[in-house]
């Protein structure tokens, strides 16, 4: 008896044990193998757990996703980053069904990969964005978004790409990048002098150009700024310039959650504002990892001094202005085809008015005709219709 007892009371602990499992709450992040699920999910998980809230990591497709989820589950919590959170939040308006919670544990760096040794700047790439093919990583994507708010905050310069294509994954958008001269990759990542992606350009021969300028630099909301200017050393040999260490625009990781109305009323909403709370309270270290490599990569990633951020800055703008004759040059190449070309569309259109005329009769007579036919099916078949009801009646 006492066996079956204990058999029974295990076998209750597990079912317990396996609802609780079941009702955990997430921590939306990204694909598996990423740094979101991997390295900087389980601090705040820990950081939680302590505090005696059930939430565990979930595999995600990115920033995208984990909005749509804490919309539809506002307990939720999730990683983004902050540009494309600042996109998510402009597109619905003054709808706002989130709560920022953190911003200050890391920032992800924007980058920008070509094999084009002509293009030296970012204020270039935006000039001549019209004319060059942009390759991104999957629509889902965090790179992806940001590549969409980038293009809404500059519709003159990066909004003029109209030639974007979606590869399956940022390592084969980088590499179709290095495959003409034409294209480039926009992607965002941890600046990690050791990750094989950037390792990976720099056998393929490709380079990276820093993603900066005054526009970028000088967005936010909710009086947040959402890119700082940081040098990132990610390896010389795959920089414009061997040697030096570029600066480039970087944005916050951010942790979110849905709007506390929006939580069922009563405990739940209680424990959600707490939760909220315990985050906050949180020392920035607690919720970074503990890794020693993550320590070194975060500390490189430094802010600049004003005086630096300028030099950088200035640097974009000339290559900007300097592409501005390239730009005219073409648009006035353009409007001169298309004048040179009129006569021939004119003309063109001149002859397809007049075969239209011409055929105008074949097509009314067309039309006639197979109305009278349309009437002569529609009397004999009301005539077997009329056939059918009388042997029905017989």
């Amino acid at each position: 008896m006492r066996h079956f007892t204990l058999k029974f009371a295990f076998a209750t602990l597990a079912s317990v044990a396996a609802m609780d499992s079941a009702t955990a709450s997430q921590i939306n992040t990204a694909e598996a193998g990423g740094a979101y699920y991997d390295t900087l999910c389980p601090p705040v998980r820990d950081v939680l757990s302590k505090a005696k809230f059930d939430y565990e990591c979930a595999l995600s497709a990115g920033t995208r996703e984990n909005i749509q989820r804490v919309t539809g589950t506002p307990s939720d919590l999730g990683f983004a980053q902050f540009d494309v959170y600042a996109l998510e939040r402009s597109l619905r308006g003054g709808d706002n069904p989130f709560t920022l919670i953190r911003s200050d544990i890391v920032r992800e760096c924007l980058f920008m990969v070509t094999k084009n040794d002509k293009i030296t700047n970012y204020g270039e790439i935006a000039a001549l964005a019209s004319g060059l093919r942009i390759i991104l990583p999957p629509k889902k994507s965090g790179s992806a978004g940001t590549f969409e708010f980038l293009q809404q905050i500059d519709p003159d310069g990066i909004g003029q790409a109209t030639d974007i294509a979606h590869a399956s994954s940022t390592d084969e958008a980088i590499q179709k990048a290095l495959s003409a001269n034409d294209t480039v990759a926009l992607f965002v990542q941890l600046p990690d002098p050791d990750n094989a992606r950037f390792k990976k350009i720099s056998e393929l021969n490709g380079r990276i150009i820093p993603v900066i300028d005054r526009n970028i630099l000088r967005q936010e909301i909710a009086g947040e700024k959402i890119y700082y200017a940081q040098e990132a050393e990610i390896g010389g040999g795959t920089w414009l310039k061997s040697g030096e260490t570029p600066v480039t625009a970087c944005t916050p990781m951010v942790i979110f959650t849905g709007a506390n109305a929006d939580v069922a009323a009563g405990d739940a909403r209680a424990n959600h504002a707490d939760l909220i709370k315990t985050l906050r309270a949180a020392k920035a270290e607690e919720l970074q990892p503990k890794q020693s490599l993550f320590k070194k990569v975060w500390a490189k990633a430094k802010a600049l001094s004003a005086q630096s951020i300028e030099k950088t800055l200035e640097a974009t703008d000339k290559a900007r202005q300097a592409s501005q004759p390239m730009i005219d040059k073409a648009r006035d190449a353009s409007e001169k085809a298309f004048d040179k070309a009129r006569p021939a569309i004119e003309k063109a259109r001149e002859a397809t008015e007049r075969a239209l005329e011409k055929a105008q009769p074949m097509i009314d007579e067309a039309k006639k005709k197979a109305g009278e036919m349309t009437e002569r099916a529609k009397e004999e078949a009301k005539e077997l219709m009329d056939r059918a009801k009388d042997a029905t009646n017989q």
